[in-house]
């Protein structure tokens, strides 16, 4: 019989140890004007089920949330991804919300393929429509830290033999898979970086206990949480041990809680003058 021939990179499907990016949480000075910016201008819903105080805050995208307790401002150093149904729609929410946003770092860009975003607190936020990340309708598609230069290979290297990730290294930028349609994204820069201020990212590992020992033997956990979560702080080279970059990874099991849990995300175009019965809750675009 005659080989069949294989045309295909079947690496690119590769998932990985991490099987899904669930948050990134960044302390917040002031709730309402998160409220505003997140909710009313970027049109993502606060979780209705849990942290619905004053104190903290979830919101939903998609199958990702943003967490922002009541805090001093955090800044990830570098850009989180978003992606919105409509670009359009979302530029009009934001003219509306700008006008609660007056004396804070809010800004809105347009570029070529999507909306350049500073956050009330500084957190800079890059908005695609669907069509750039064709996996996600709504959602968080990476996350993209500025690293110190020559760091990025070593990065790398942590993520496949500590985490087991799928990486991809290129001169100056390592991007790790996280799932199948979500990265973590390490650029290097020749900018001065800002002290680590203590953000951090959760993600859901199907390995849970092997990444755990080799980092208990170097001492890297930073929190025993319980019996489904632990917390490292620093990505390390394995070859030598050298710290190459911080910031504080939640990591929890599959077996935890909350994995998966079903978020409510509403159709950020409903309105007063837009509603339809049945149009409130954000519907994914047909394939």
């Amino acid at each position: 019989m005659e080989r069949v021939k294989n045309n295909f990179d079947r690496s690119l499907e590769d998932v990985g140890n991490v099987q899904l990016l669930e948050h990134v949480n960044l302390t917040v000075p002031d709730q309402s004007v998160a409220g505003m910016f997140y909710v009313t201008g970027l049109g993502f819903t606060r979780d209705p089920y849990i942290e619905f105080g004053t104190l903290n805050m979830w919101i939903n995208l998609g199958e990702q949330q943003f967490h922002m307790p009541t805090n001093e401002a955090q800044v990830l150093r570098g850009h989180i991804a978003v992606v919105v149904p409509d670009l359009d729609d979302l530029g009009a929410r934001l003219k509306f919300a700008a006008r609660g946003l007056g004396d804070t770092a809010f800004k809105s860009i347009e570029s070529d393929n999507c909306l350049d975003l500073t956050c009330p607190f500084g957190n800079h936020i890059k908005a695609f429509a669907p069509a750039s990340f064709p996996d996600i309708d709504l959602g968080m598609p990476y996350v993209q830290f500025d690293v110190p230069p020559n760091t990025s290979a070593g990065i790398a290297r942590f993520y496949t033999q500590v985490l087991g990730c799928p990486c991809q290294h290129d001169n100056d930028t390592t991007r790790v898979a996280m799932g199948h349609n979500q990265h973590l994204i390490f650029k290097e820069t020749d900018a001065p970086l800002a002290a680590y201020d203590g953000h951090h990212i959760a993600i859901y590992v199907a390995d849970f206990s092997g990444p755990h020992g080799w980092l208990s033997q170097r001492g890297l956990i930073s929190e025993e949480s319980d019996q489904f979560q632990y917390r490292f702080v620093d990505i390390v080279d394995p070859d030598s041990g050298e710290v190459l970059y911080q910031v504080e990874h939640e990591v929890r099991a599959l077996s935890h809680a909350m994995y998966r849990r079903p978020l409510v995300n509403r159709n950020p175009s409903t309105n007063f003058f837009t509603y339809r019965k049945g149009n409130e809750q954000f519907s994914p675009a047909p394939r």
